[in-house]
């Protein structure tokens, strides 16, 4: 019998749209219904030059079935050539164009030549969701725009950067310019395709890297092996964003350490930020150490990155004690051992149990029965405010869906990231007592 899944957690693999869409002068162009555009467009800060309203699309309807889309396809690229002002073009499939067996890959050969490149992935939603959506576009990037370069011309301090998933992560586009701050701070020059002023002078710039930094438990992966074979770029996969001093300060340490950096200035970078850091914990430490404020104990409802990352603050710079954690993104059985491993690092030999679960309805049920000892601290989504009400917790919404918040450039990556999440959290806990 199906199973009904309750407050799912991510979108179908077309939702990659919006990776190509924070790629400064790149649209997609969807080969689907008319209306997935719309329904999969739900994240906030994604109207800008190129939205999803003027999002080309074939509009697939019955007759397409019946007599397949390419004509379609065909003229739609045709015609956003002509028409768009863009960089890059990227030809998305949806579930219709490819049950019925659509020839997409034939018809964007056809536009080789074309002035501006044009570029596809595979995307139906029966075959991942906008995580695997989003490797699958930077595959294509890697696959059919980029080529390798001589030796000679790599530089070894330039370093791809690959982090957060664009509008998945509401708070994107402020991790990775807190990431490219901490590792020009090195003595890094970071490559970010990401973002405002990136764009495709940052894609041809990438088989120029000295390497690849992977900061993600599973996302990417296939991404940074992918260019290790083809461009010969080693890569540093790091699974934990790092957030607050213990996890940055380990962090530019590894990097350090893989780029050969001279140790010297990177130690006096990492006394300076920590000095800083804990003089601010050191002012509020009676904020943080009220016991009655807040249960040592908390859970988090997010993807790998941010249950990972916040277990990893909330255990090893404030000392609190991890209930179990939630990862709902559909991590891919492969990765899930070694993600049930990186919970057990954590400091003060305290482990992190892990579940790995789509099901809302299971989830909230999970966290009825769980005993806080105290006003339960919940880091997630939307979805989780209403079960904190309920039992009475401090509730946080970090991951998607985000409707509590505006985030337009905030970050909670690296020192001042951290005690940016302190901020979040401790601004909730202190209403309990106004």
């Amino acid at each position: 019998m199906a199973k009904i899944l309750d407050k799912q957690r991510y979108k179908c693999a077309m939702s990659a749209m919006s990776t190509v869409q924070a790629i400064e002068g790149a649209i997609p162009i969807l080969h689907s219904g008319p209306g997935c555009a719309q329904k999969l467009s739900n994240s906030a800060g994604n109207s800008g030059h190129y939205s999803p309203n003027i999002f080309p699309c074939t509009s697939i309807n019955e007759r397409d079935v019946v007599f397949g889309g390419e004509k379609k396809l065909r003229s739609t690229i045709a015609n956003a050539l002509k028409i768009i002002d863009a960089d890059l073009f990227v030809v998305l499939t949806g579930c219709t164009a490819e049950i019925v067996g659509d020839t997409v890959e034939e018809v964007v050969d056809e536009f080789q030549d074309a002035e501006k490149p044009v570029l596809f992935a595979s995307t139906p939603g029966f075959k991942g969701n906008n995580y695997r959506g989003h490797e699958w576009v930077v595959d294509a990037i890697i696959d059919q725009y980029l080529a390798p370069v001589a030796e000679d011309e790599k530089d070894p301090h330039l370093v791809n950067v690959w982090a957060d998933v664009p509008y998945q992560d509401e708070f994107w586009a402020g991790n990775y310019r807190a990431l490219e701050r901490l590792l020009r701070a090195i003595g890094l020059t970071p490559n970010v395709i990401f973002g405002i002023h990136r764009g495709i002078k940052n894609i041809e710039a990438i088989p120029r890297a000295g390497f690849n930094l992977l900061i993600s438990p599973w996302v990417g992966l296939e991404n940074v092996r992918r260019m290790e074979e083809k461009f010969g770029t080693p890569f540093l996969h790091w699974p934990t964003l790092p957030i607050g001093a213990f996890e940055t300060s380990k962090f530019l340490r590894a990097v350090a350490a893989f780029a050969k950096l001279d140790p010297a200035p990177v130690e006096r970078y990492i006394a300076e930020r920590e000095s800083e850091y804990y003089a601010y914990i050191e002012r509020f430490a009676d904020i943080f150490l009220e016991t009655r404020a807040m249960s040592r104990r908390f859970s988090v409802v997010a993807d790998a990155q941010y249950a990972l990352a916040i277990t990893k603050f909330l255990v090893n710079d404030l000392g609190r004690l991890p209930a179990r954690q939630y990862i709902v993104d559909d991590t891919p059985q492969e990765y899930r051992e070694a993600i049930r491993g990186y919970f057990k690092d954590l400091n003060y030999h305290i482990e992190a149990d892990v579940a790995f679960t789509v099901d809302g309805y299971e989830i909230h049920e999970d966290i009825r029965r769980t005993d806080y000892h105290g006003y339960p601290l919940i880091l997630g989504s939307y979805w989780e405010k209403e079960l904190a009400q309920e039992l009475d917790a401090h509730f946080l919404n970090v991951s998607w869906p985000v409707n509590e918040r505006l985030v337009i450039n905030g970050f909670y990556a690296g020192y001042a990231g951290g005690l940016r999440l302190l901020e979040d959290i401790y601004s909730v806990v202190r209403t309990r007592f106004n």
